[in-house]
C-alpha cells in the first residue's frame, strides 16, 4: 500500500499534488543553503510570533515550506513521498490540497496563539502530521473492511506523536494541531461511497 514502485514520470502523472509540494519545498530549501539569498528568504519566511503580532501575516504560511537543516526536510519530505500518493489517490486532489494545507496553517495559527512572541519555527511537519491525522479518519471508517490499513497507520500514528515529545526542538502544537486537523477534515471527505470506489480501485 505505501511501497513505491512507479517511475518518476509516472509518479508525477499519477500524484501531481504529491510532486508539487516535494518540489516546492526541495528547492526551497536548496534556495536557503545558498549564500546570501539563503539568508534573505529565511528571513523573511521564517514563522516569527513576535512579528505575526504586527501584522506579518504570511508567517502563518511560508514557515511550512522552509526548513532547517537536511535532516529535517529530510524526515518531512520522506514521508511526504511515501504516505502523500495513498492519500491523494484516496481523497482526490482538491481534497489532498487542502487538507495539507490547512493542517499545516492551523498549526502554524495554533503555534502563534500558545507560544509567546520570542517563538520561532519552519518545517512541514504540521501539513505531514495532518496525512497522518486524515488516514486516522480513514482507519476510522474501514476498521472492518480494511484492517490491514489500521495495522500500518496506527502504529505509525502513535510513534509519530511519542517522538513528538521526546525530542528536543520540536513544535509540539503544529504537530498535533496537524494531526486533529487532518483527522477532522478526513471524516468529512471519507464517506462510505468514496471509501467503496477506493476499495475497488485497489482491486
Amino acid at each position: 500500500m505505501f511501497s513505491r514502485t512507479e517511475s518518476f514520470s509516472q509518479y508525477i502523472r499519477l500524484y501531481p499534488v504529491v510532486s508539487f509540494f516535494l518540489a516546492t519545498n526541495i528547492i526551497i530549501y536548496i534556495l536557503t543553503i545558498l549564500p546570501g539569498i539563503g539568508n534573505i528568504i529565511l528571513a523573511l519566511g521564517v514563522g516569527n510570533n513576535g512579528l505575526i503580532s504586527e501584522g506579518q501575516w504570511w508567517r502563518l504560511f511560508t514557515p511550512m515550506f522552509l526548513h532547517f537543516g537536511f535532516m529535517h526536510i529530510l524526515f518531512n519530505m520522506f514521508c511526504l513521498f511515501v504516505f502523500g500518493p495513498e492519500l491523494e489517490k484516496v481523497a482526490g486532489r482538491l481534497r489532498f490540497l487542502t487538507i495539507y494545507m490547512l493542517a499545516g496553517l492551523f498549526g502554524d495559527v495554533a503555534t502563534f496563539f500558545l507560544y509567546d512572541a520570542n517563538y520561532t519555527h519552519v518545517g512541514a511537519s504540521g501539513a505531514i502530521y495532518g496525512i497522518f491525522g486524515a488516514f486516522g479518519a480513514l482507519v476510522h471508517y474501514t476498521k472492518k473492511v480494511l484492517p490491514q490499513l489500521r495495522q500500518v497507520i496506527l502504529p505509525i500514528i502513535v510513534i509519530s506523536i511519542v517522538m513528538t515529545f521526546l525530542q528536543p526542538g520540536i513544535n509540539v502544537t503544529a504537530h498535533i494541531a496537524g494531526l486533529i486537523v487532518g483527522f477532522l477534515i478526513g471524516l468529512s471527505y471519507f464517506h462510505p461511497k468514496r471509501i467503496a470506489n477506493w476499495r475497488k480501485a485497489k482491486r
